[in-house]
Order: structure tokens, then sequence, then C-alpha cells
């Protein structure tokens, strides 16, 4: 933690009510605040165990007056091993090839987000975001950011996630694939791929943003055993 962070000095705003996205007839709200290129990488650290959630140099969490829905969620990559099924997606996917880099957008990247959101979100708030959006999105971030990149060996790329460093683990800040190769199940694989790194490096966890029990949208998420949501009163194991 940076000697010259003090929790106490932070500002918070909260949004208007807006539908939610995740359960049908909710309203949603959101405390956030922005992220300050120097103290950035502590804020997002120290908030994001708190149930705080990074987009680009905002960081935020549901402030909702009527639902409490949603619990942060992390794996315990530290005590996970793959069901029967998650092998089997390891092993349709053994020929990728990681790279890890810095934030930096291209437009390979780019194109793939667009196939993905105009299959997976066309009518999402990200559905006409332009290059210079996406640059802001992967390159203006006050946090220990990088890309996580895969790719076949004829050099395509297949799969991209953003994702953050804290110092407990990682953080899928976003992560976006081609829905086509629909046998790799690469949105799982990027998750088991990304416990594997944590696994190698020695962090416990893996955060995974947000956990709506009812929501058909996030169940996948529940697959990941053992894992933490984030209640009330702390992180709960869920074995």
């Amino acid at each position: 933690m940076s000697r010259h962070f003090d929790p106490n000095d932070l500002q918070f705003y909260i949004t208007l009510p807006a539908p939610c996205p995740y359960l049908a007839g909710e309203m949603e709200r959101k405390i956030f605040t922005p992220l300050d290129p120097l103290e950035g990488p502590y804020v997002n650290d120290y908030l994001t165990h708190s149930g705080f959630r990074r987009s680009q140099n905002v960081i935020y969490r549901p402030a909702c007056e009527t639902c409490h829905a949603c619990h942060s969620l992390r794996v315990k990559a530290a005590d996970f091993s793959p069901s029967r099924s998650f092998r089997r997606t390891l092993k349709a996917n053994a020929d990728l090839i990681r790279t890890v880099s810095e934030p930096f957008a291209t437009e390979e990247q780019y194109a793939l987000l667009q196939a993905y959101l105009n299959t997976r979100h066309p009518n999402g708030g990200m559905a006409e975001m332009d290059f210079e959006r996406y640059e802001m999105m992967v390159e203006d971030c006050a946090s220990r950011t990088e890309v996580v990149e895969y790719k076949t060996k004829d050099n395509q790329l297949i799969a991209c996630c953003i994702t953050d460093t804290l110092r407990d683990g990682l953080s899928m800040v976003y992560s976006f694939f081609d829905v086509s190769a629909t046998k790799r199940s690469l949105g799982n694989f990027m998750i088991l791929d990304h416990i594997k790194i944590c696994q190698k490096a020695g962090y416990p966890y893996l955060y995974l943003g947000y956990w709506v029990k009812q929501s058909q949208k996030m169940s996948y998420k529940a697959k990941f055993k053992p894992y933490q949501i984030l209640e009330k009163h702390g992180w709960r194991d869920i074995e």
C-alpha cells in the first residue's frame, strides 16, 4: 500500500437509477470514484477487496436501493482443481499461445472485440465503441494492468483479456473472444488459464467481478469452485 494513500481522502459519487441489465424489473445505482494516475493502483487494490470493480479510470460498486443480489466473487485459485469438463476445455485449447504485454490497444484486438459485441451484446452499452474509445479502455487505466492475448499457431488472435494485478491475485476486468469457436469454450478457458497464472505466481485468488445468483448470464462463474463471495460481514467460502 502506498504510504501516501489515505482511504479517507476518497470522494464518492452516485449514479441516477437505471434499469438493471441482469434482473428484470429492478433498478440499479452505482457508487463510484475516479482513479488518480498516481494513487490509482493502490486505490484499485484496496477497493477491489471491498467489493468494487474497475472500469477504465473509474472504480464502482452497486448501491441499489431495493436489491442486494450482486456479490463480488473470487476463485480460490490455490485450491482449485479442474473438473473433467474443464480438463477437456484445457485440452481443446492446448494449441493456443498466450502472450502477456503492457496495455496497448491494437486494431486486431478491436476487430475481435467488435465481432464479439455484435454477436453477444448487440444492444449493450459498448456496442457503439469506436477504436479511440477502445484505446482509452485499454491504455487510460490508473492500475497495474496487462493485456493477455491468446493466438493460434498461425498467429490469429482468438481471445483477449484486460487483466489487473492485485496484491493477492489477478482481476479479469474484461475479456472477449471469437464466439464462432464454440467447441473451444474460450470464455471458460481464459478463466482456467488465469487460474493457472495465479497458481504459478503464488496468488491465492482470481477476481471475476460480480455474480448474481438469479442471473443466467452469470451462472458460469459459480462453476469455478471453490470460490468466495463478499457479504456484509466479509468474504465467505463456497466449496
